[in-house]
């Protein structure tokens, strides 16, 4: 009896406690359905979502954008400190105040003097060299009969090279729909790791006469100059996009000292002059790639269909270190599982060498007339295993990047051996091609330039890259500016040797 009166009592004692619960736990249910839908009806759903928040990667769609709806805005004027006329009381000023703000930083910030963000200034200039330009490209790019002495299209040319515009694009973008945290634009000289010159340097090479490509290069170059930044650093720190080994030649001479975007150092062409490139002061960049990005989904379904052993579309003709493409071609040709064809880089090219790469295991990748050619970029982003054969090339952000775990790098005396390089590629173990295939997946969005630039793309590694140089274009300025006047200007080390595979019957006495 006691028994049960004590359950009755427990049972009593908890209906009150657990209706109580019960109501509570309605009120929340019902608080959080009201605050859910009033929260989603505030958020854009994923289809009113603006397609601008998602990255464009084609060069063509992205500058459309970019001039119909961003130009305007960014045409007014900037409140910066960019120079109009000469003046050389305003390189003193200008010392003294990068002098103040970096003693304030040495002595309160440890991080210094390498810190993220990197400031950059970019440059107001005229709309000549830049908006103008992107217009002229705009208004011609369907002109693709428009062609190179060699066949090449010009526009596809352009391009591939356009770095100037995704890098540009990006600084002057509105901080609120930037992704990078690597870099920050910043508006006066004295706060500036970097200055930026935002001249098209490639399109005007393209797309202007010839005299009035020169006239205008000397604009540049003349505007740049009078610059109390660039006078104070005589441009050791100031950066120019000359991508295309043909741009700005006949002023390069005058801005030895800039740092330049290359997409390689090229030794063997004769492109540049002794003393005008070096992994120092310059900066390797990926051409931008020619055929669409094979996403994770497409390598899944391209890997059964990947039964070529070794792809190569492309000219077989060169000149300088590319004339190693004339030997491959003969070697290889008509091998069990080779496919090597003469192509163009023209809308048909493009569709042939894009499913050529999606089908084969490895891509050949040889030198062209430069070291470098954007059939490296081409064969990363289809998830085929680069073959590079180019003993004098410099990869982009090898500081940053391994290749070594994404590609098979070969000597141009091993390639050419009668059977050597397909004996080679057969030799790899399923696991060594599963790893770089894994790797290769992993290192594609490394060579995407986009809008707006993604972290860890192209645009991002490059002021990453860029940070390493600081100290040293420091050490240089400093330097510059302490020199006795008739000593030796220049400090250099003539041991250094270029990059090469290539067999040196001196190395033993070298070593």
């Amino acid at each position: 009896m006691s028994g049960k009166q004590q359950n009755h009592r427990s049972t009593s004692s908890f209906r009150p406690r657990s209706k109580t619960l019960i109501i509570i736990s309605l009120f929340s249910v019902s608080l959080f359905v009201i605050l859910y839908t009033f929260s989603s009806s505030s958020r854009p759903s994923i289809s009113n979502l603006n397609p601008s928040d998602q990255p464009e990667t084609s060069f063509v769609t992205s500058l459309e954008h970019f001039l119909i709806h961003k130009a305007p805005k960014l045409s007014l004027p900037v409140r910066d400190d960019t120079v109009r006329g000469e003046s050389d009381d305003d390189v003193r000023k200008l010392d003294e105040m990068v002098f103040e703000r970096e003693n304030r930083w040495l002595n309160e910030d440890p991080g210094y003097p390498v810190e993220f963000p990197i400031k950059v200034y970019v440059y107001e200039m005229p709309k000549k060299f830049t908006f103008d330009l992107l217009w002229l490209f705009h208004n011609t790019y369907k002109e693709t009969s428009n062609a190179t002495s060699n066949g090449s299209p010009v526009h596809r040319l352009i391009e591939q090279h356009s770095i100037d515009y995704w890098l540009w694009a990006d600084l002057i973008s509105p901080e609120s729909e930037r992704r990078l945290k690597s870099v920050v634009r910043v508006h006066k000289h004295q706060d500036a790791d970097f200055f930026y010159v935002p001249f098209f340097t490639t399109i005007s090479f393209f797309l202007l006469e010839k005299q009035q490509c020169k006239a205008l290069y000397r604009e540049a170059l003349k505007w740049v100059t009078d610059q109390p930044a660039w006078k104070r650093s005589e441009g050791r720190d100031h950066i120019f996009p000359i991508h295309h080994p043909w741009s700005f030649k006949s002023v390069r001479k005058f801005v030895k000292n800039a740092i330049w975007l290359l997409p390689d150092m090229d030794s063997t062409g004769n492109w540049y002059k002794p003393g005008q490139v070096s992994l120092e002061k310059d900066l390797i960049l990926p051409y931008v790639p020619n055929v669409d990005i094979c996403d994770a989904k497409c390598l899944s379904e391209s890997a059964p269909m990947r039964t070529t052993l070794l792809f190569f579309r492309g000219r077989l003709k060169r000149n300088a270190g590319g004339k190693i493409r004339a030997k491959l071609g003969a070697e290889l040709s008509g091998v069990k599982g080779v496919i090597i064809s003469e192509g163009t880089a023209g809308e048909g090219g493009k569709l042939a060498a894009q499913g050529g790469m999606r089908r084969s295991l490895f891509c050949l990748c040889p030198a062209g007339d430069t070291p470098s050619s954007a059939r490296l970029f081409d064969a990363i982003v289809s998830g085929c295993i680069p073959v590079i054969v180019s003993d004098e090339l410099e990869f982009p952000f090898e500081g940053i990047l391994d290749y070594k775990r994404v590609a098979v790098l070969v000597s141009s005396s091993d390639a050419v051996q009668p059977g050597w390089l397909v004996n080679h590629l057969r030799s790899l173990t399923p696991f060594q091609i599963k790893e770089l295939q894994k790797n290769l997946a992993q290192y594609s969005r490394h060579f995407l330039y986009s809008s707006p630039a993604q972290p860890l793309g192209p645009e991002d590694l490059t002021w990453r890259m860029m940070a390493g140089k600081l100290v040293n274009i420091k050490l240089h300025t400093r330097r510059s500016q302490r020199v006795v006047k008739g000593s030796r200007s220049l400090c250099r080390c003539d041991c250094w040797k270029p990059n090469s595979t290539a067999i040196n019957p001196l190395n033993p006495l070298l070593s």
